[in-house]
C-alpha cells in the first residue's frame, strides 16, 4: 500500500483535505483538554475530533490556537448533538460553535446520530448544508450512521438535486463510527467505499480491553509494538481515519507510532474476525422512526 505518513491526508468529496490521524476528545475534562491537545500537537497530529455533547468545544480550539500552528494546518471536526436533530437547533449550533471557538469555519461538521426521525435528520442536515454554502463549515458529514440512514440521507440529496441543481442537497463526505477488528462493519463500509465517502474509526483501540487478545500478541512482540499500535495499524490499513483517544501524553505518543512497519496481507486477514462487539453505543441498527 502507499506509505502513510503522520502527515498523510485524504481528499474527501468536499474537495477538502482531512489529515488521517485524528486525536478524538471524547470525554475529556474541559479543563485538561486544551493541555491534551497541545501535547497531540507536539507530538504531529493536526486534526482534533470533539462534539457540541462533549462540552470541550472551546478548550479543544484553544488547545489548537495555542502553539502558534497556521489555522489552515490545523482540522476541527464537531457534531450537532443527538438531542437536537433539527433545522433550527442544528444552525444555533453551527452559530455558537464560531462563537466559542472563535474560528472562521469549521473543518468538519457532523450529524452525531442518525436520532430525530427523518424531518430531523434531513432539518439538521439542511442546516450543515447552509453553513458550508456561507463559509463556515468547510465539510459535512454524518456519524453512527447505518446504511438504512445513509440510503435515505443519499434519497433525499438525490431528490433535491433534481429540482435544485448539483450541489444543492450538500455532498456527503464522512461516516464516523466505532470500528476495529471485532466490529468491521462490511455492509456500512462498502457503501462508503462505492461512494468515495472517507470512514472515521472511533473506538479504534477498542477502549484498551483486548491488550491480551491471543490475535493481537504475535503481532505486536513480531513488529515491537504495544496491541494498541498493531490496531491502530490495521485502521489504516484499512483506509480509515482513526480517532485514538486518551488523555496520558504515553498514549498520546504511542497511538501516533504507527508508520515504520506494516502487516502483511495475511496478518490483515487474520484480523478479519467476522463477529459484532461494540464497545459503545450502536445507533447504526436504529429504525428510521427512531
Amino acid at each position: 500500500m502507499a506509505n502513510i505518513t503522520i502527515n498523510t491526508k485524504y481528499r474527501m468529496p468536499s474537495g477538502h483535505d482531512i489529515p488521517v490521524l485524528g486525536y478524538g476528545v471524547y470525554q475529556t475534562p474541559a479543563d485538561v483538554t486544551s493541555e491534551v491537545v497541545q501535547h497531540a500537537l507536539k507530538v504531529g497530529y493536526r486534526h482534533v475530533d470533539s462534539a457540541v455533547a462533549y462540552r470541550n468545544e472551546a478548550a479543544a480550539a484553544e488547545g489548537l490556537k495555542k502553539p502558534g500552528i497556521p489555522r489552515e494546518e490545523l482540522f476541527f471536526t464537531t457534531k450537532i448533538p443527538p438531542k437536537d436533530m433539527r433545522y433550527e437547533t442544528a444552525k444555533q449550533h453551527v452559530e455558537n460553535t464560531l462563537k466559542v471557538t472563535g474560528f472562521d469555519y469549521v473543518d468538519l461538521y457532523l450529524l452525531h446520530s442518525p436520532y430525530g426521525g427523518k424531518e430531523g435528520r434531513i432539518g439538521a442536515w439542511k442546516a450543515l448544508v447552509e453553513g458550508v454554502k456561507s463559509g463556515k463549515i468547510r465539510s459535512i458529514g454524518v456519524s453512527n450512521y447505518g446504511v438504512q440512514h445513509l440510503d435515505e440521507l443519499e434519497a433525499w440529496i438525490k431528490e433535491t438535486e433534481k429540482k435544485e441543481g448539483q450541489g444543492a442537497g450538500g455532498v456527503l463526505s464522512v461516516n464516523q463510527v466505532e470500528l476495529h477488528p471485532w466490529l468491521a462493519r462490511p455492509d456500512i463500509v462498502e457503501w462508503c467505499k462505492k461512494r468515495g465517502i472517507l470512514c472515521e474509526a472511533y473506538c479504534p483501540i477498542v477502549r484498551a480491553t483486548r491488550n491480551d487478545d491471543p490475535l493481537l500478541l504475535p503481532l505486536a512482540k513480531k513488529y515491537n509494538k504495544t496491541p494498541s499500535q498493531i490496531l491502530m495499524r490495521w485502521s489504516l490499513q484499512m483506509g480509515f481515519v482513526p480517532l485514538p483517544k486518551s488523555v496520558t501524553p504515553s498514549r498520546i505518543e504511542e497511538n501516533a507510532q504507527v508508520y515504520d512497519f506494516e502487516l502483511t496481507a495475511e496478518e490483515m486477514k487474520s484480523l478479519d474476525t467476522g463477529v459484532y462487539n461494540s464497545v459503545a453505543w450502536d445507533p447504526t441498527k436504529e429504525n428510521l422512526d427512531k
